[in-house]
Formats: structure tokens, sequence, C-alpha cells
């Protein structure tokens, strides 16, 4: 059957075109409810939804129940719609399973069947799949999650201007979950307050310039003198260890020497960048700040660090995520502060 992307979804549900059985699998479990929003409003008229419309757990449903649940016939309606949420929640063999493989094999015509995968199972079941259009609810990239930001806070009759959305975007992630919940708080500000980004610094915490990424970005730049003064502000920042400081490092310093092999091997400029990107949508690494513009960064970088200090700043970020791992008295920032000089003395040393 089909794979579509959220996008492809939206787009083909106002073409209107509506599926048998749709399949919502990948981590934003947002965009999924909004994807059963979005199929609910074109399958039903809002003035039959009490009649026609279930959504149930499916791990609380026997055979039976689910039977009778897909096999209703739709009342004073063309169609009925079920939800059926926590699908990976079931053993391969367990009976209702089963049941729903089989009903799927020969679906009922008038019964819109949505059903929802948890974000904590990232693979599409094969069986579920071959039956159903699979609609991908993948992470948004950063400039989108921020476009996202900007039209949540607009439901709430908000203005957030582009560059507040992205410095909120930076300041909290890309996460539509966590997103909302900051749109929320800024939407209990008084009527007509200007939501700038100055004001979204102070609301979460994280001032323009003292993100997790922007420290990652002057470690890399060399920029000792800045990667030393944020880190006691990125420190102090709710939900910033050191350890995601040096995953965030150690991450970067990984593509950056995939960066070099490449660049070693000849290859430049936007074939090199589009290496990457292949490279980063393919592995998906955790915590990137914006994964499209990472290539970008990774191919400058690898201009002016060599595949031989790639390799020492990866041991000493090794070493600093065993130390605050590890039982010791020392504090984050020293550890933190000790690794920067730790990269800056290896560049001198390197270009001497």
């Amino acid at each position: 059957m089909a794979d579509l992307s959220f996008d492809a979804l939206h787009r083909a549900l106002r073409q209107g075109d509506v599926a048998n059985v749709y399949y919502l699998v990948g981590p934003e479990d947002v965009l999924k409810d909004e994807a059963v929003r979005l199929i609910l409003d074109r399958a039903l008229d809002p003035s039959m939804r009490d009649f026609n419309f279930d959504q149930r757990t499916a791990t609380a449903l026997d055979p039976e129940a689910l039977d009778s649940l897909l096999d209703t016939l739709p009342m004073l309606a063309e169609r009925r719609v079920v939800v059926l949420r926590d699908v990976d929640g079931w053993q391969k063999k367990a009976k209702t399973r089963t049941a729903l493989v089989k009903w799927l094999a020969k679906p009922a015509p008038d019964t819109v069947l949505v059903m929802v995968q948890g974000a904590g199972e990232p693979d599409a079941d094969k069986e579920f799949s071959a039956h159903a259009v699979t609609v991908r609810c993948d992470a948004l990239p950063p400039e989108r999650a921020a476009k996202w930001a900007q039209h949540e806070a607009a439901q709430s009759g908000l203005v957030l201007a582009a560059e507040a959305a992205e410095h909120l975007v930076k300041a909290v992630g890309a996460e539509l979950s966590v997103l909302r919940s900051e749109v929320a708080k800024i939407a209990a500000l008084p009527p007509g307050t200007e939501v700038t980004r100055e004001l979204i610094g102070d609301l979460v915490g994280v001032r323009h310039g003292e993100t997790v990424g922007d420290w990652r970005d002057a470690v890399m730049d060399d920029d000792t003198k800045r990667a030393t003064a944020l880190v006691a502000p990125v420190l102090s920042q709710s939900g910033v260890s050191g350890v995601k400081l040096v995953t965030l490092l150690g991450t970067t310093l990984i593509g950056v020497s995939l960066a070099r092999a490449q660049l070693d091997g000849g290859m430049r400029g936007r074939a090199l960048e589009q290496w990457l990107q292949n490279a980063i949508f393919r592995a998906r690494p955790f915590g990137l700040p914006d994964w499209r513009a990472e290539p970008r960064l990774w191919a400058r970088w690898a201009e002016r660090w060599s595949a031989e200090r790639l390799r020492d700043a990866l041991a000493a970020t090794l070493a600093a995520d065993q130390a605050l791992k590890g039982t010791t008295l020392r504090d984050e920032a020293s550890t933190m502060l000790d690794l920067v000089l730790q990269l800056a003395a290896s560049s001198s040393r390197r270009a001497a």
C-alpha cells in the first residue's frame, strides 16, 4: 500500500481522497493527532460524529469487541470512522491482533480505520502496512517547527514573530508537544503583548545566542573565549547537563570526521553537503539543532579540523563524558571548561 508523509496526507485529503485504512507511525505524536483530525474532518460531517465515530485503545479490546467495532454499519452517513490507538501494544500472536490482520485483508468498505502506533516503536508493522496507507509522522525540522509554533500561537490569538519562533525552537527543541506547552504559557500573557525574541528568552530562560547549539558552534569555530563564557549560562538552563553538551559535541565531531574523510577523498562543495545530508537522514542522530543546516556546518568545519585533531577531540570528549557519568567531586562546569580548553590547546599544537 501507499507510504505517505504527513504533508502528502494533507494534500491527498484536500483533494478529497479518503482511504479505507490508515496506519500512523513515527516519533511525533502531535502530528498523529493532527492527522486523525484531518481524516475525521474529511471523512465525516461534524453533525454525524456522535453516531459514527469511535476511538479505542487496541489492547483493551477482545476479538469479538473488535469485530463488532469494525463491522458496525454507519448511521445516516456514508461511512464511519474508528481510531485504534497503541496498536503496537499487542503481542505478535495476540488473538485480537490476529483478528485485526484478518479484517484488514478484507475491510468493511463503509468503515475508515485509523491505526495509531506509539512513538516508542520506530518501525512499522509489515502486516499492518501491507493493507493500509502508512503515514509517517516524523519530527519536523526546526524551520518547520517554528512555523508550526507560529500557527499554534495564532490559534490563541497571538502573533509570534518569525525570529521569536525561531529562538523558541532553538531554546526548547523542535518536539511539538514541548512547543505546544511553551506556547500555552505565552498565551497567558495580557492581550496585545508583543511577543519578541527577547521576551521568549526571558520566558524560557534561554537568551538569544546562549543555546546549546550556540555553545557547540563556538567550540567548533575555535572561538574559545565565547565557548568558555557560554558554559555557565548554558548549563544553568532547565534540562541542560554536561552529558547533553558532550553528546551533541561528540555527534558533531563524528559528523565532521565523516565530512573530513570525504573531503580527503576529493569530494567538495554541494556534492559533499548532499552526501552528508543523506547520511544524517539515514542515521537520524539524536539532538542535532537542525538536520538541514548541519551538512553545511560539518563541511565548513571539516576544512579547518584535520583528521588527527578530530581523533584527539573525540578522545577528549569521550573522557569528559566518562568523567561526568562517573563518581567525581568536580562540578560539571569545571569538566566542560577543561574540555573546551583542551580542544583549544590541541588546535594550537596542530597549528605549531
